[in-house]
């Protein structure tokens, strides 16, 4: 779905190749199952033929598709195909043996579950990576002052670091929900046609499940309920809202207004077609679009998991494409920001020209404190700090001369906070005493 972007890991997950292998494993573990509880016809030395012999080509199975309009009974007929080839005339099919007992969900929704965890192996990896890499870089900038925003507003001062440790953090909760999630889907189901096991025996559907790395579902009805999946699609969703956090921040950091940070520009890459000036942050642009994806699909999932009551087939054409290009998305998702977040460029003297913009509105709360310390009322002090924040701030807004908060503070015969307070006050780094606290939690995250 991102075409030259798509990793070859994930890609072959959801390849048709890959799915075949998985059925293949599946049909010959089922006879292998049989031939060892022994209720049935077929011999050890059978299933041993048929695990040496098995085979499928992937484009035969799609000639024989074009016909059947059946990718099942297809696959069955090509797989059947090469274990009789050595046959000797005369001699019973193997054959025969493959899917005795099962239905299509038995083997389509059990090689599902299995592609699901190993795609979620690889973006439990991704969320490893960017996890820490985004710790290691917290501790890099740790001492990098930077003003804090909320609303999109200069707030007060705290370190860059902060800003990497935060996205550890979250990263840490999305690998955690992504391993719940993981063993969430890890089921397998071979019950027969509305999970009564009338054709197939319990054993079965043990042992395949067991050779799988799989949890046999203790009651399905033909197919696995799609709570298991939608709950993968849910985690899936929030950690590609994680990601989009990320890359909207880096996005906003690398305005021209702003410029704080800056993703990676590679030598001889274009920004425009027009204006050669450009260094645009297309990459975290991918990121969010992709996140929007993502998140999309998660109702996909959602929808799938009410179904005509034992099953139907309407989930089937939805979550083929849907839980792929999840997949293959978030994967892409977590490349571009291991790339963007390890190699991110920032400009610390761009940070102190920004933290010093509003000429020392950030240490307004610090002043309201200090005033409401001195014995005057929290409402007086808040007049006195707000009339001449906004006094200052329209100086700021116009770009006009004037002079800076604390000179207008120091001007106002109502504050009462001592002069040497005031030098106090007005270093940024009087906000960060306590900062250790929040790195000697972060020490302690793993990954």
């Amino acid at each position: 779905m991102i075409d030259r972007y798509t990793r070859p890991e994930m890609d072959h997950i959801f390849s048709l190749e890959n799915k075949y292998a998985i059925w293949q494993e599946i049909e010959v573990l089922a006879c292998e199952a049989q031939a060892e509880l022994g209720n049935i016809g077929i011999t050890k030395e059978e299933a041993a033929w048929i695990r040496e012999h098995a085979a499928f080509n992937k484009e035969e199975v799609d000639a024989i598709e074009a016909v059947t309009n059946h990718d099942v009974i297809s696959f069955l007929t090509n797989m059947g195909e090469y274990i009789d080839k050595d046959v000797p005339e005369g001699e019973p099919k193997p054959s025969r043996w493959v899917h005795f007992g099962m239905t299509s969900s038995d083997l389509g929704d059990t090689a599902l579950c299995y592609q699901l965890v190993q795609a979620t192996d690889i973006l439990i990896d991704d969320c490893k990576k960017l996890g820490e890499i985004c710790k290691r870089r917290a501790f890099e900038e740790r001492n990098t002052l930077c003003v804090g925003r909320t609303h999109g507003i200069h707030a007060e001062p705290m370190t860059f670091g902060m800003k990497f440790g935060s996205w550890a953090w979250e990263l840490k909760r999305d690998l955690d929900r992504l391993v719940d999630a993981r063993a969430n889907v890890a089921f397998g189901a071979i019950s027969g046609a509305v999970g009564t096991y009338s054709s197939i025996d319990p054993f079965v559907e043990e042992y395949v499940c067991e050779h799988l790395g799989l949890v046999h579902d203790p009651l399905s009805t033909q197919v696995i309920s799609r709570d298991h999946h939608a709950y993968l699609a849910g985690v899936l969703a929030t950690t590609a809202a994680t990601c989009e956090r990320i890359a909207t921040e880096i996005r906003n950091l690398q305005k021209t207004d702003t410029l704080e940070a800056e993703e990676p520009f590679k030598k001889g890459q274009k920004g425009s077609s027009a204006m050669p000036h450009k260094r645009n942050p297309i990459t975290m642009e991918k990121v969010c679009g992709l996140s929007r994806v993502v998140k999309a699909n998660a109702q996909v999932a959602f929808d799938n998991v009410a179904l005509w009551h034992e099953r139907d087939i309407s989930h089937s054409s939805a979550e083929r494409v849907a839980q792929a290009d999840s997949f293959i998305a978030l994967d892409h998702m977590f490349q571009c920001l291991i790339r963007v977040v390890d190699g991110l460029i920032l400009y610390p003297e761009q940070m102190k020209a920004n933290l010093n913009k509003t000429r020392g509105l950030i240490f307004s709360s610090k002043v309201l404190l200090a005033l409401v310390e001195t014995g005057i009322t929290r409402e007086e002090a808040y007049a006195i700090v707000q009339e001449n924040a906004m006094a200052t701030w329209r100086e700021v807004q116009q770009c006009a001369g004037g002079t800076t908060f604390r000179e207008k503070l120091e001007a106002d015969p109502r504050c009462t906070v001592a002069s040497e307070k005031l030098d106090e006050i007005f270093d940024p780094w009087d906000f960060l005493t306590r900062v250790d606290r929040v790195f000697d939690r972060l020490e302690q995250l793993e990954f």
